[in-house]
């Protein structure tokens, strides 16, 4: 502990140092061993660990075109009938909405629901009368309408005139 106090008052500048004190820390010094460098070992051979790649690259398969052999008519009461659109648009079937049964803020609410639907699948949506909509998946696309065109000397009628 003397030792301590010592080196602190001489750093204080409240004693002189002691000349035979630092030369036994030189001898000290001199004495240690000369750093050696560390012996070199024989590598030894280690089979290298199996690494799995974090990802895998996984090919996308494309559908095949599936020909139209059904479309699905809905006729919501509630919201809560908007899985039974999405479920059968995911599977690909289109699907005609009739929202004439439903209350304005319901009718709004399977919209947004129809039109994120749609936009996630890559469809189509299309008002087909005020209330009604058609929704399509992203392989079917709707023709243009097609007018009919009239004979103007010839008046149109539903039924079928016998022929003579």
């Amino acid at each position: 502990m003397s030792g301590a106090i010592k080196r602190t008052m001489v750093m204080l500048g409240l004693a002189e140092e002691d000349l035979n004190a630092n030369n036994n820390t030189a001898q000290i010094a001199e004495s240690k061993p000369e750093p050696q460098a560390p012996a070199t070992q024989q590598a030894v051979a280690r089979p290298e660990p199996k690494i799995t790649p974090l990802r895998r690259v996984t090919p996308v398969q494309e559908l095949p075109v599936q020909a139209m052999n059904e479309i699905l008519t809905v006729h919501p009461t509630h919201y809560a009938d908007a899985p039974v659109v999405a479920e059968n648009f995911r599977d690909g079937v289109p699907v005609i909405l009739n929202l004439s049964r439903l209350s304005e803020s319901d009718a709004k609410r399977i919209i947004d629901f129809c039109s994120g639907l749609v936009l996630g699948l890559n469809g189509h949506i299309e008002r087909v009368t005020g209330k009604v909509f058609l929704l399509t998946p992203e392989h079917i696309t709707v023709g243009e309408p097609v007018e009919p065109v009239a004979d103007s000397a010839e008046e149109e009628t539903f039924f079928v005139s016998p022929a003579s």
